[in-house]
């Protein structure tokens, strides 16, 4: 009789911890796949899941408002591959060198929780959107049938409807998405759908040519999207703004004029509530009589600024965005939510959201289920697996109030009304313009530098400090803050303040510690 070699197979040492063999005692074999019992160690599992969840909190929970930890342990490419045990084998490795990856993980990690991480549009720890995301890993649940994910498509409900309360419209639709730039591809979209119907099933030939209009300091989504709907980048129109980084409301009016005249077909604006680089909001107000007028789709892309509603000190930012057909707000933004939390928001109520996106799959959306299946809100999303990402910022929500999320955006303005003043009393620190979000633009201009005259020379060097600081910086782990050019601007750094952890101390920090990097420049 021959011998089963998969019987007399010893267990790996390290695949040991993880799966173990089923039982054989009267085995059924199929494809010589033993079937009798599982296959996974449930005990070695779950006491993985004990040590790492002791880890995380430890090295990252713990550390998290410790400024006297790195923000990051810089290493270039090359050498961080070596560090890292990157490489995937055939047999699985042992529990204790998985924890010790997920140390270097943790350590060669950004810490974008850390308080003096200021390089990107979001940072800082929520305590509460950190546990319900915890929970929705664990759950691992898609949003896009009431039967498997119950509680969470009415907490997307709940939190949707009061987001449209902020914006100040009396009833509307929405859906969260992973991101921004994909909620501007949904306005663009469904402005092009409601438009011409017909191209949802005849495509897009026949059509005449669409022309969209955008402020030229839009995100860069704005191109992404016209070229991946077929549109194209060409037909996407960039408006004059003024100094202040606002669209000019005339030259908007004067480009769709002209547009009409040259027998395009202009369908939609899309305005910005918060830019990207110097925190701008367009005049959506005069823009909303532009679009009017002409019988435009109006998209407000808030994903920065939305949060500002939510301020009864701030909300005036955005004066006239219920004016909007749509609106992008990105919670993980401003109000911490967690890396995605993205809506987009639609004043229509006739459905047209699904109308435009519903695919009518009859294995996921039957139209005879036992529960009312208008809660089977997954056919109005591009996307079918779908996460619950409206969770993280209702439970932020719950935790803090309305007035507790107020306080967050106050705060977060009120120390970035403190740097702006700083700034000003510091020898070598000048700023691009006053700001009127949390975007603080500005040079630091180095000793060798302050009697120079601000000619060619003079900006030409001035060009090469922030990137030369930015390197000292990263590489000693003492902060972060990002750095560009911008429309004719050579190299200025732009600090945004968000985390309430953050202080005035971390304020007077991030000027101190730019002027010790950058003096004997």
């Amino acid at each position: 009789m021959s011998r089963d070699p998969d019987r007399e197979r010893p267990l790996d040492g390290g695949a040991a911890q993880q799966e173990t063999g089923p039982s054989r005692k009267g085995a059924v074999l199929v494809n010589g796949v033993i079937l009798n019992g599982p296959t996974t160690d449930v005990k070695a599992g779950e006491k993985f899941v004990e040590e790492a969840w002791r880890l995380i909190m430890e090295e990252v929970v713990l550390k998290a408002t410790d400024v006297s930890e790195k923000v990051c342990e810089w290493r270039p490419p090359e050498q961080l591959r070596q560090l890292l045990d990157l490489e995937l084998r055939d047999s699985g490795e042992p529990h204790g060198r998985l924890l010790a990856l997920c140390r270097d993980v943790i350590r060669y990690s950004v810490k974008t929780n850390h308080p003096r991480f200021f390089n990107q549009l979001y940072a800082g720890l929520d305590y509460y959107s950190l546990v319900a995301r915890f929970m929705t890993e664990a759950l691992n649940p898609s949003v896009y049938t009431y039967e498997v994910s119950p509680v969470f498509l009415l907490v997307e409900e709940a939190v949707l409807k009061k987001m449209i309360e902020f914006i100040g419209w009396k009833e509307g639709d929405g859906i969260f998405n992973p991101g921004g730039s994909v909620s501007n591809m949904y306005a663009m979209n469904l402005a092009r759908y409601k438009f011409c119907p017909d191209i949802k099933e005849k495509g897009l030939s026949g059509l005449p040519r669409l022309i969209l209009f955008t402020s030229a300091e839009c995100h860069y989504s704005m191109k992404k999207a016209a070229s991946f709907l077929g549109i194209g980048t060409e037909n996407v129109c960039f408006v004059e703004t003024d100094e202040r980084g606002k669209m000019i409301p005339e030259e908007l009016e004067k480009q769709v004029c002209q547009a009409k005249k040259e027998g395009t077909a202009p369908f939609l604006v899309c305005a910005t509530a918060g830019t990207t680089v110097l925190g701008a909001f367009d005049p959506l107000n005069e823009i909303a009589d532009v679009c009017e007028r002409h019988g435009l789709w109006l998209h407000v892309d808030a994903s920065w600024g939305g949060s500002a509603l939510v301020s009864r000190k701030h909300r005036n930012l955005l004066h006239g965005i219920h004016r909007a057909d749509s609106v992008a707000w990105n919670p993980h933004k401003m109000l911490m939510a967690g890396i995605q939390c993205c809506a987009f928001l639609v004043k229509d109520k006739s459905d047209l959201l699904k109308k435009c996106y519903s695919a009518k799959a009859s294995y996921l959306f039957q139209q005879d289920k036992f529960y009312d299946v208008s809660y089977d809100t997954g056919d109005k999303s591009i996307q079918c697996s779908r996460r619950p990402d409206a969770f993280k910022f209702w439970m932020t929500w719950k935790a803090l109030g309305t007035l507790g999320l107020e306080e967050r955006v106050n705060r977060a303005l009120a120390l970035s009304r403190y740097l702006v003043e700083e700034i000003k009393k510091r020898e070598g620190f000048k700023l691009l313009m006053e700001p009127e979000y949390a975007n603080i633009c500005f040079w630091y201009i180095p000793p060798s530098l302050r009697e120079t005259e601000e000619g060619p020379e003079f900006w030409a060097k001035l060009h090469l400090v922030a990137p030369a600081i930015k390197e000292r910086m990263m590489k000693k782990g003492s902060l972060m803050l990002s750095y560009q050019p911008h429309r004719g601007k050579v190299n200025f750094f732009r600090q945004v303040v968000i985390s309430p952890q953050v202080s005035r101390e971390d304020m007077d920090f991030l000027l101190d510690e730019i002027d010790l990097l950058g003096r004997d420049m």
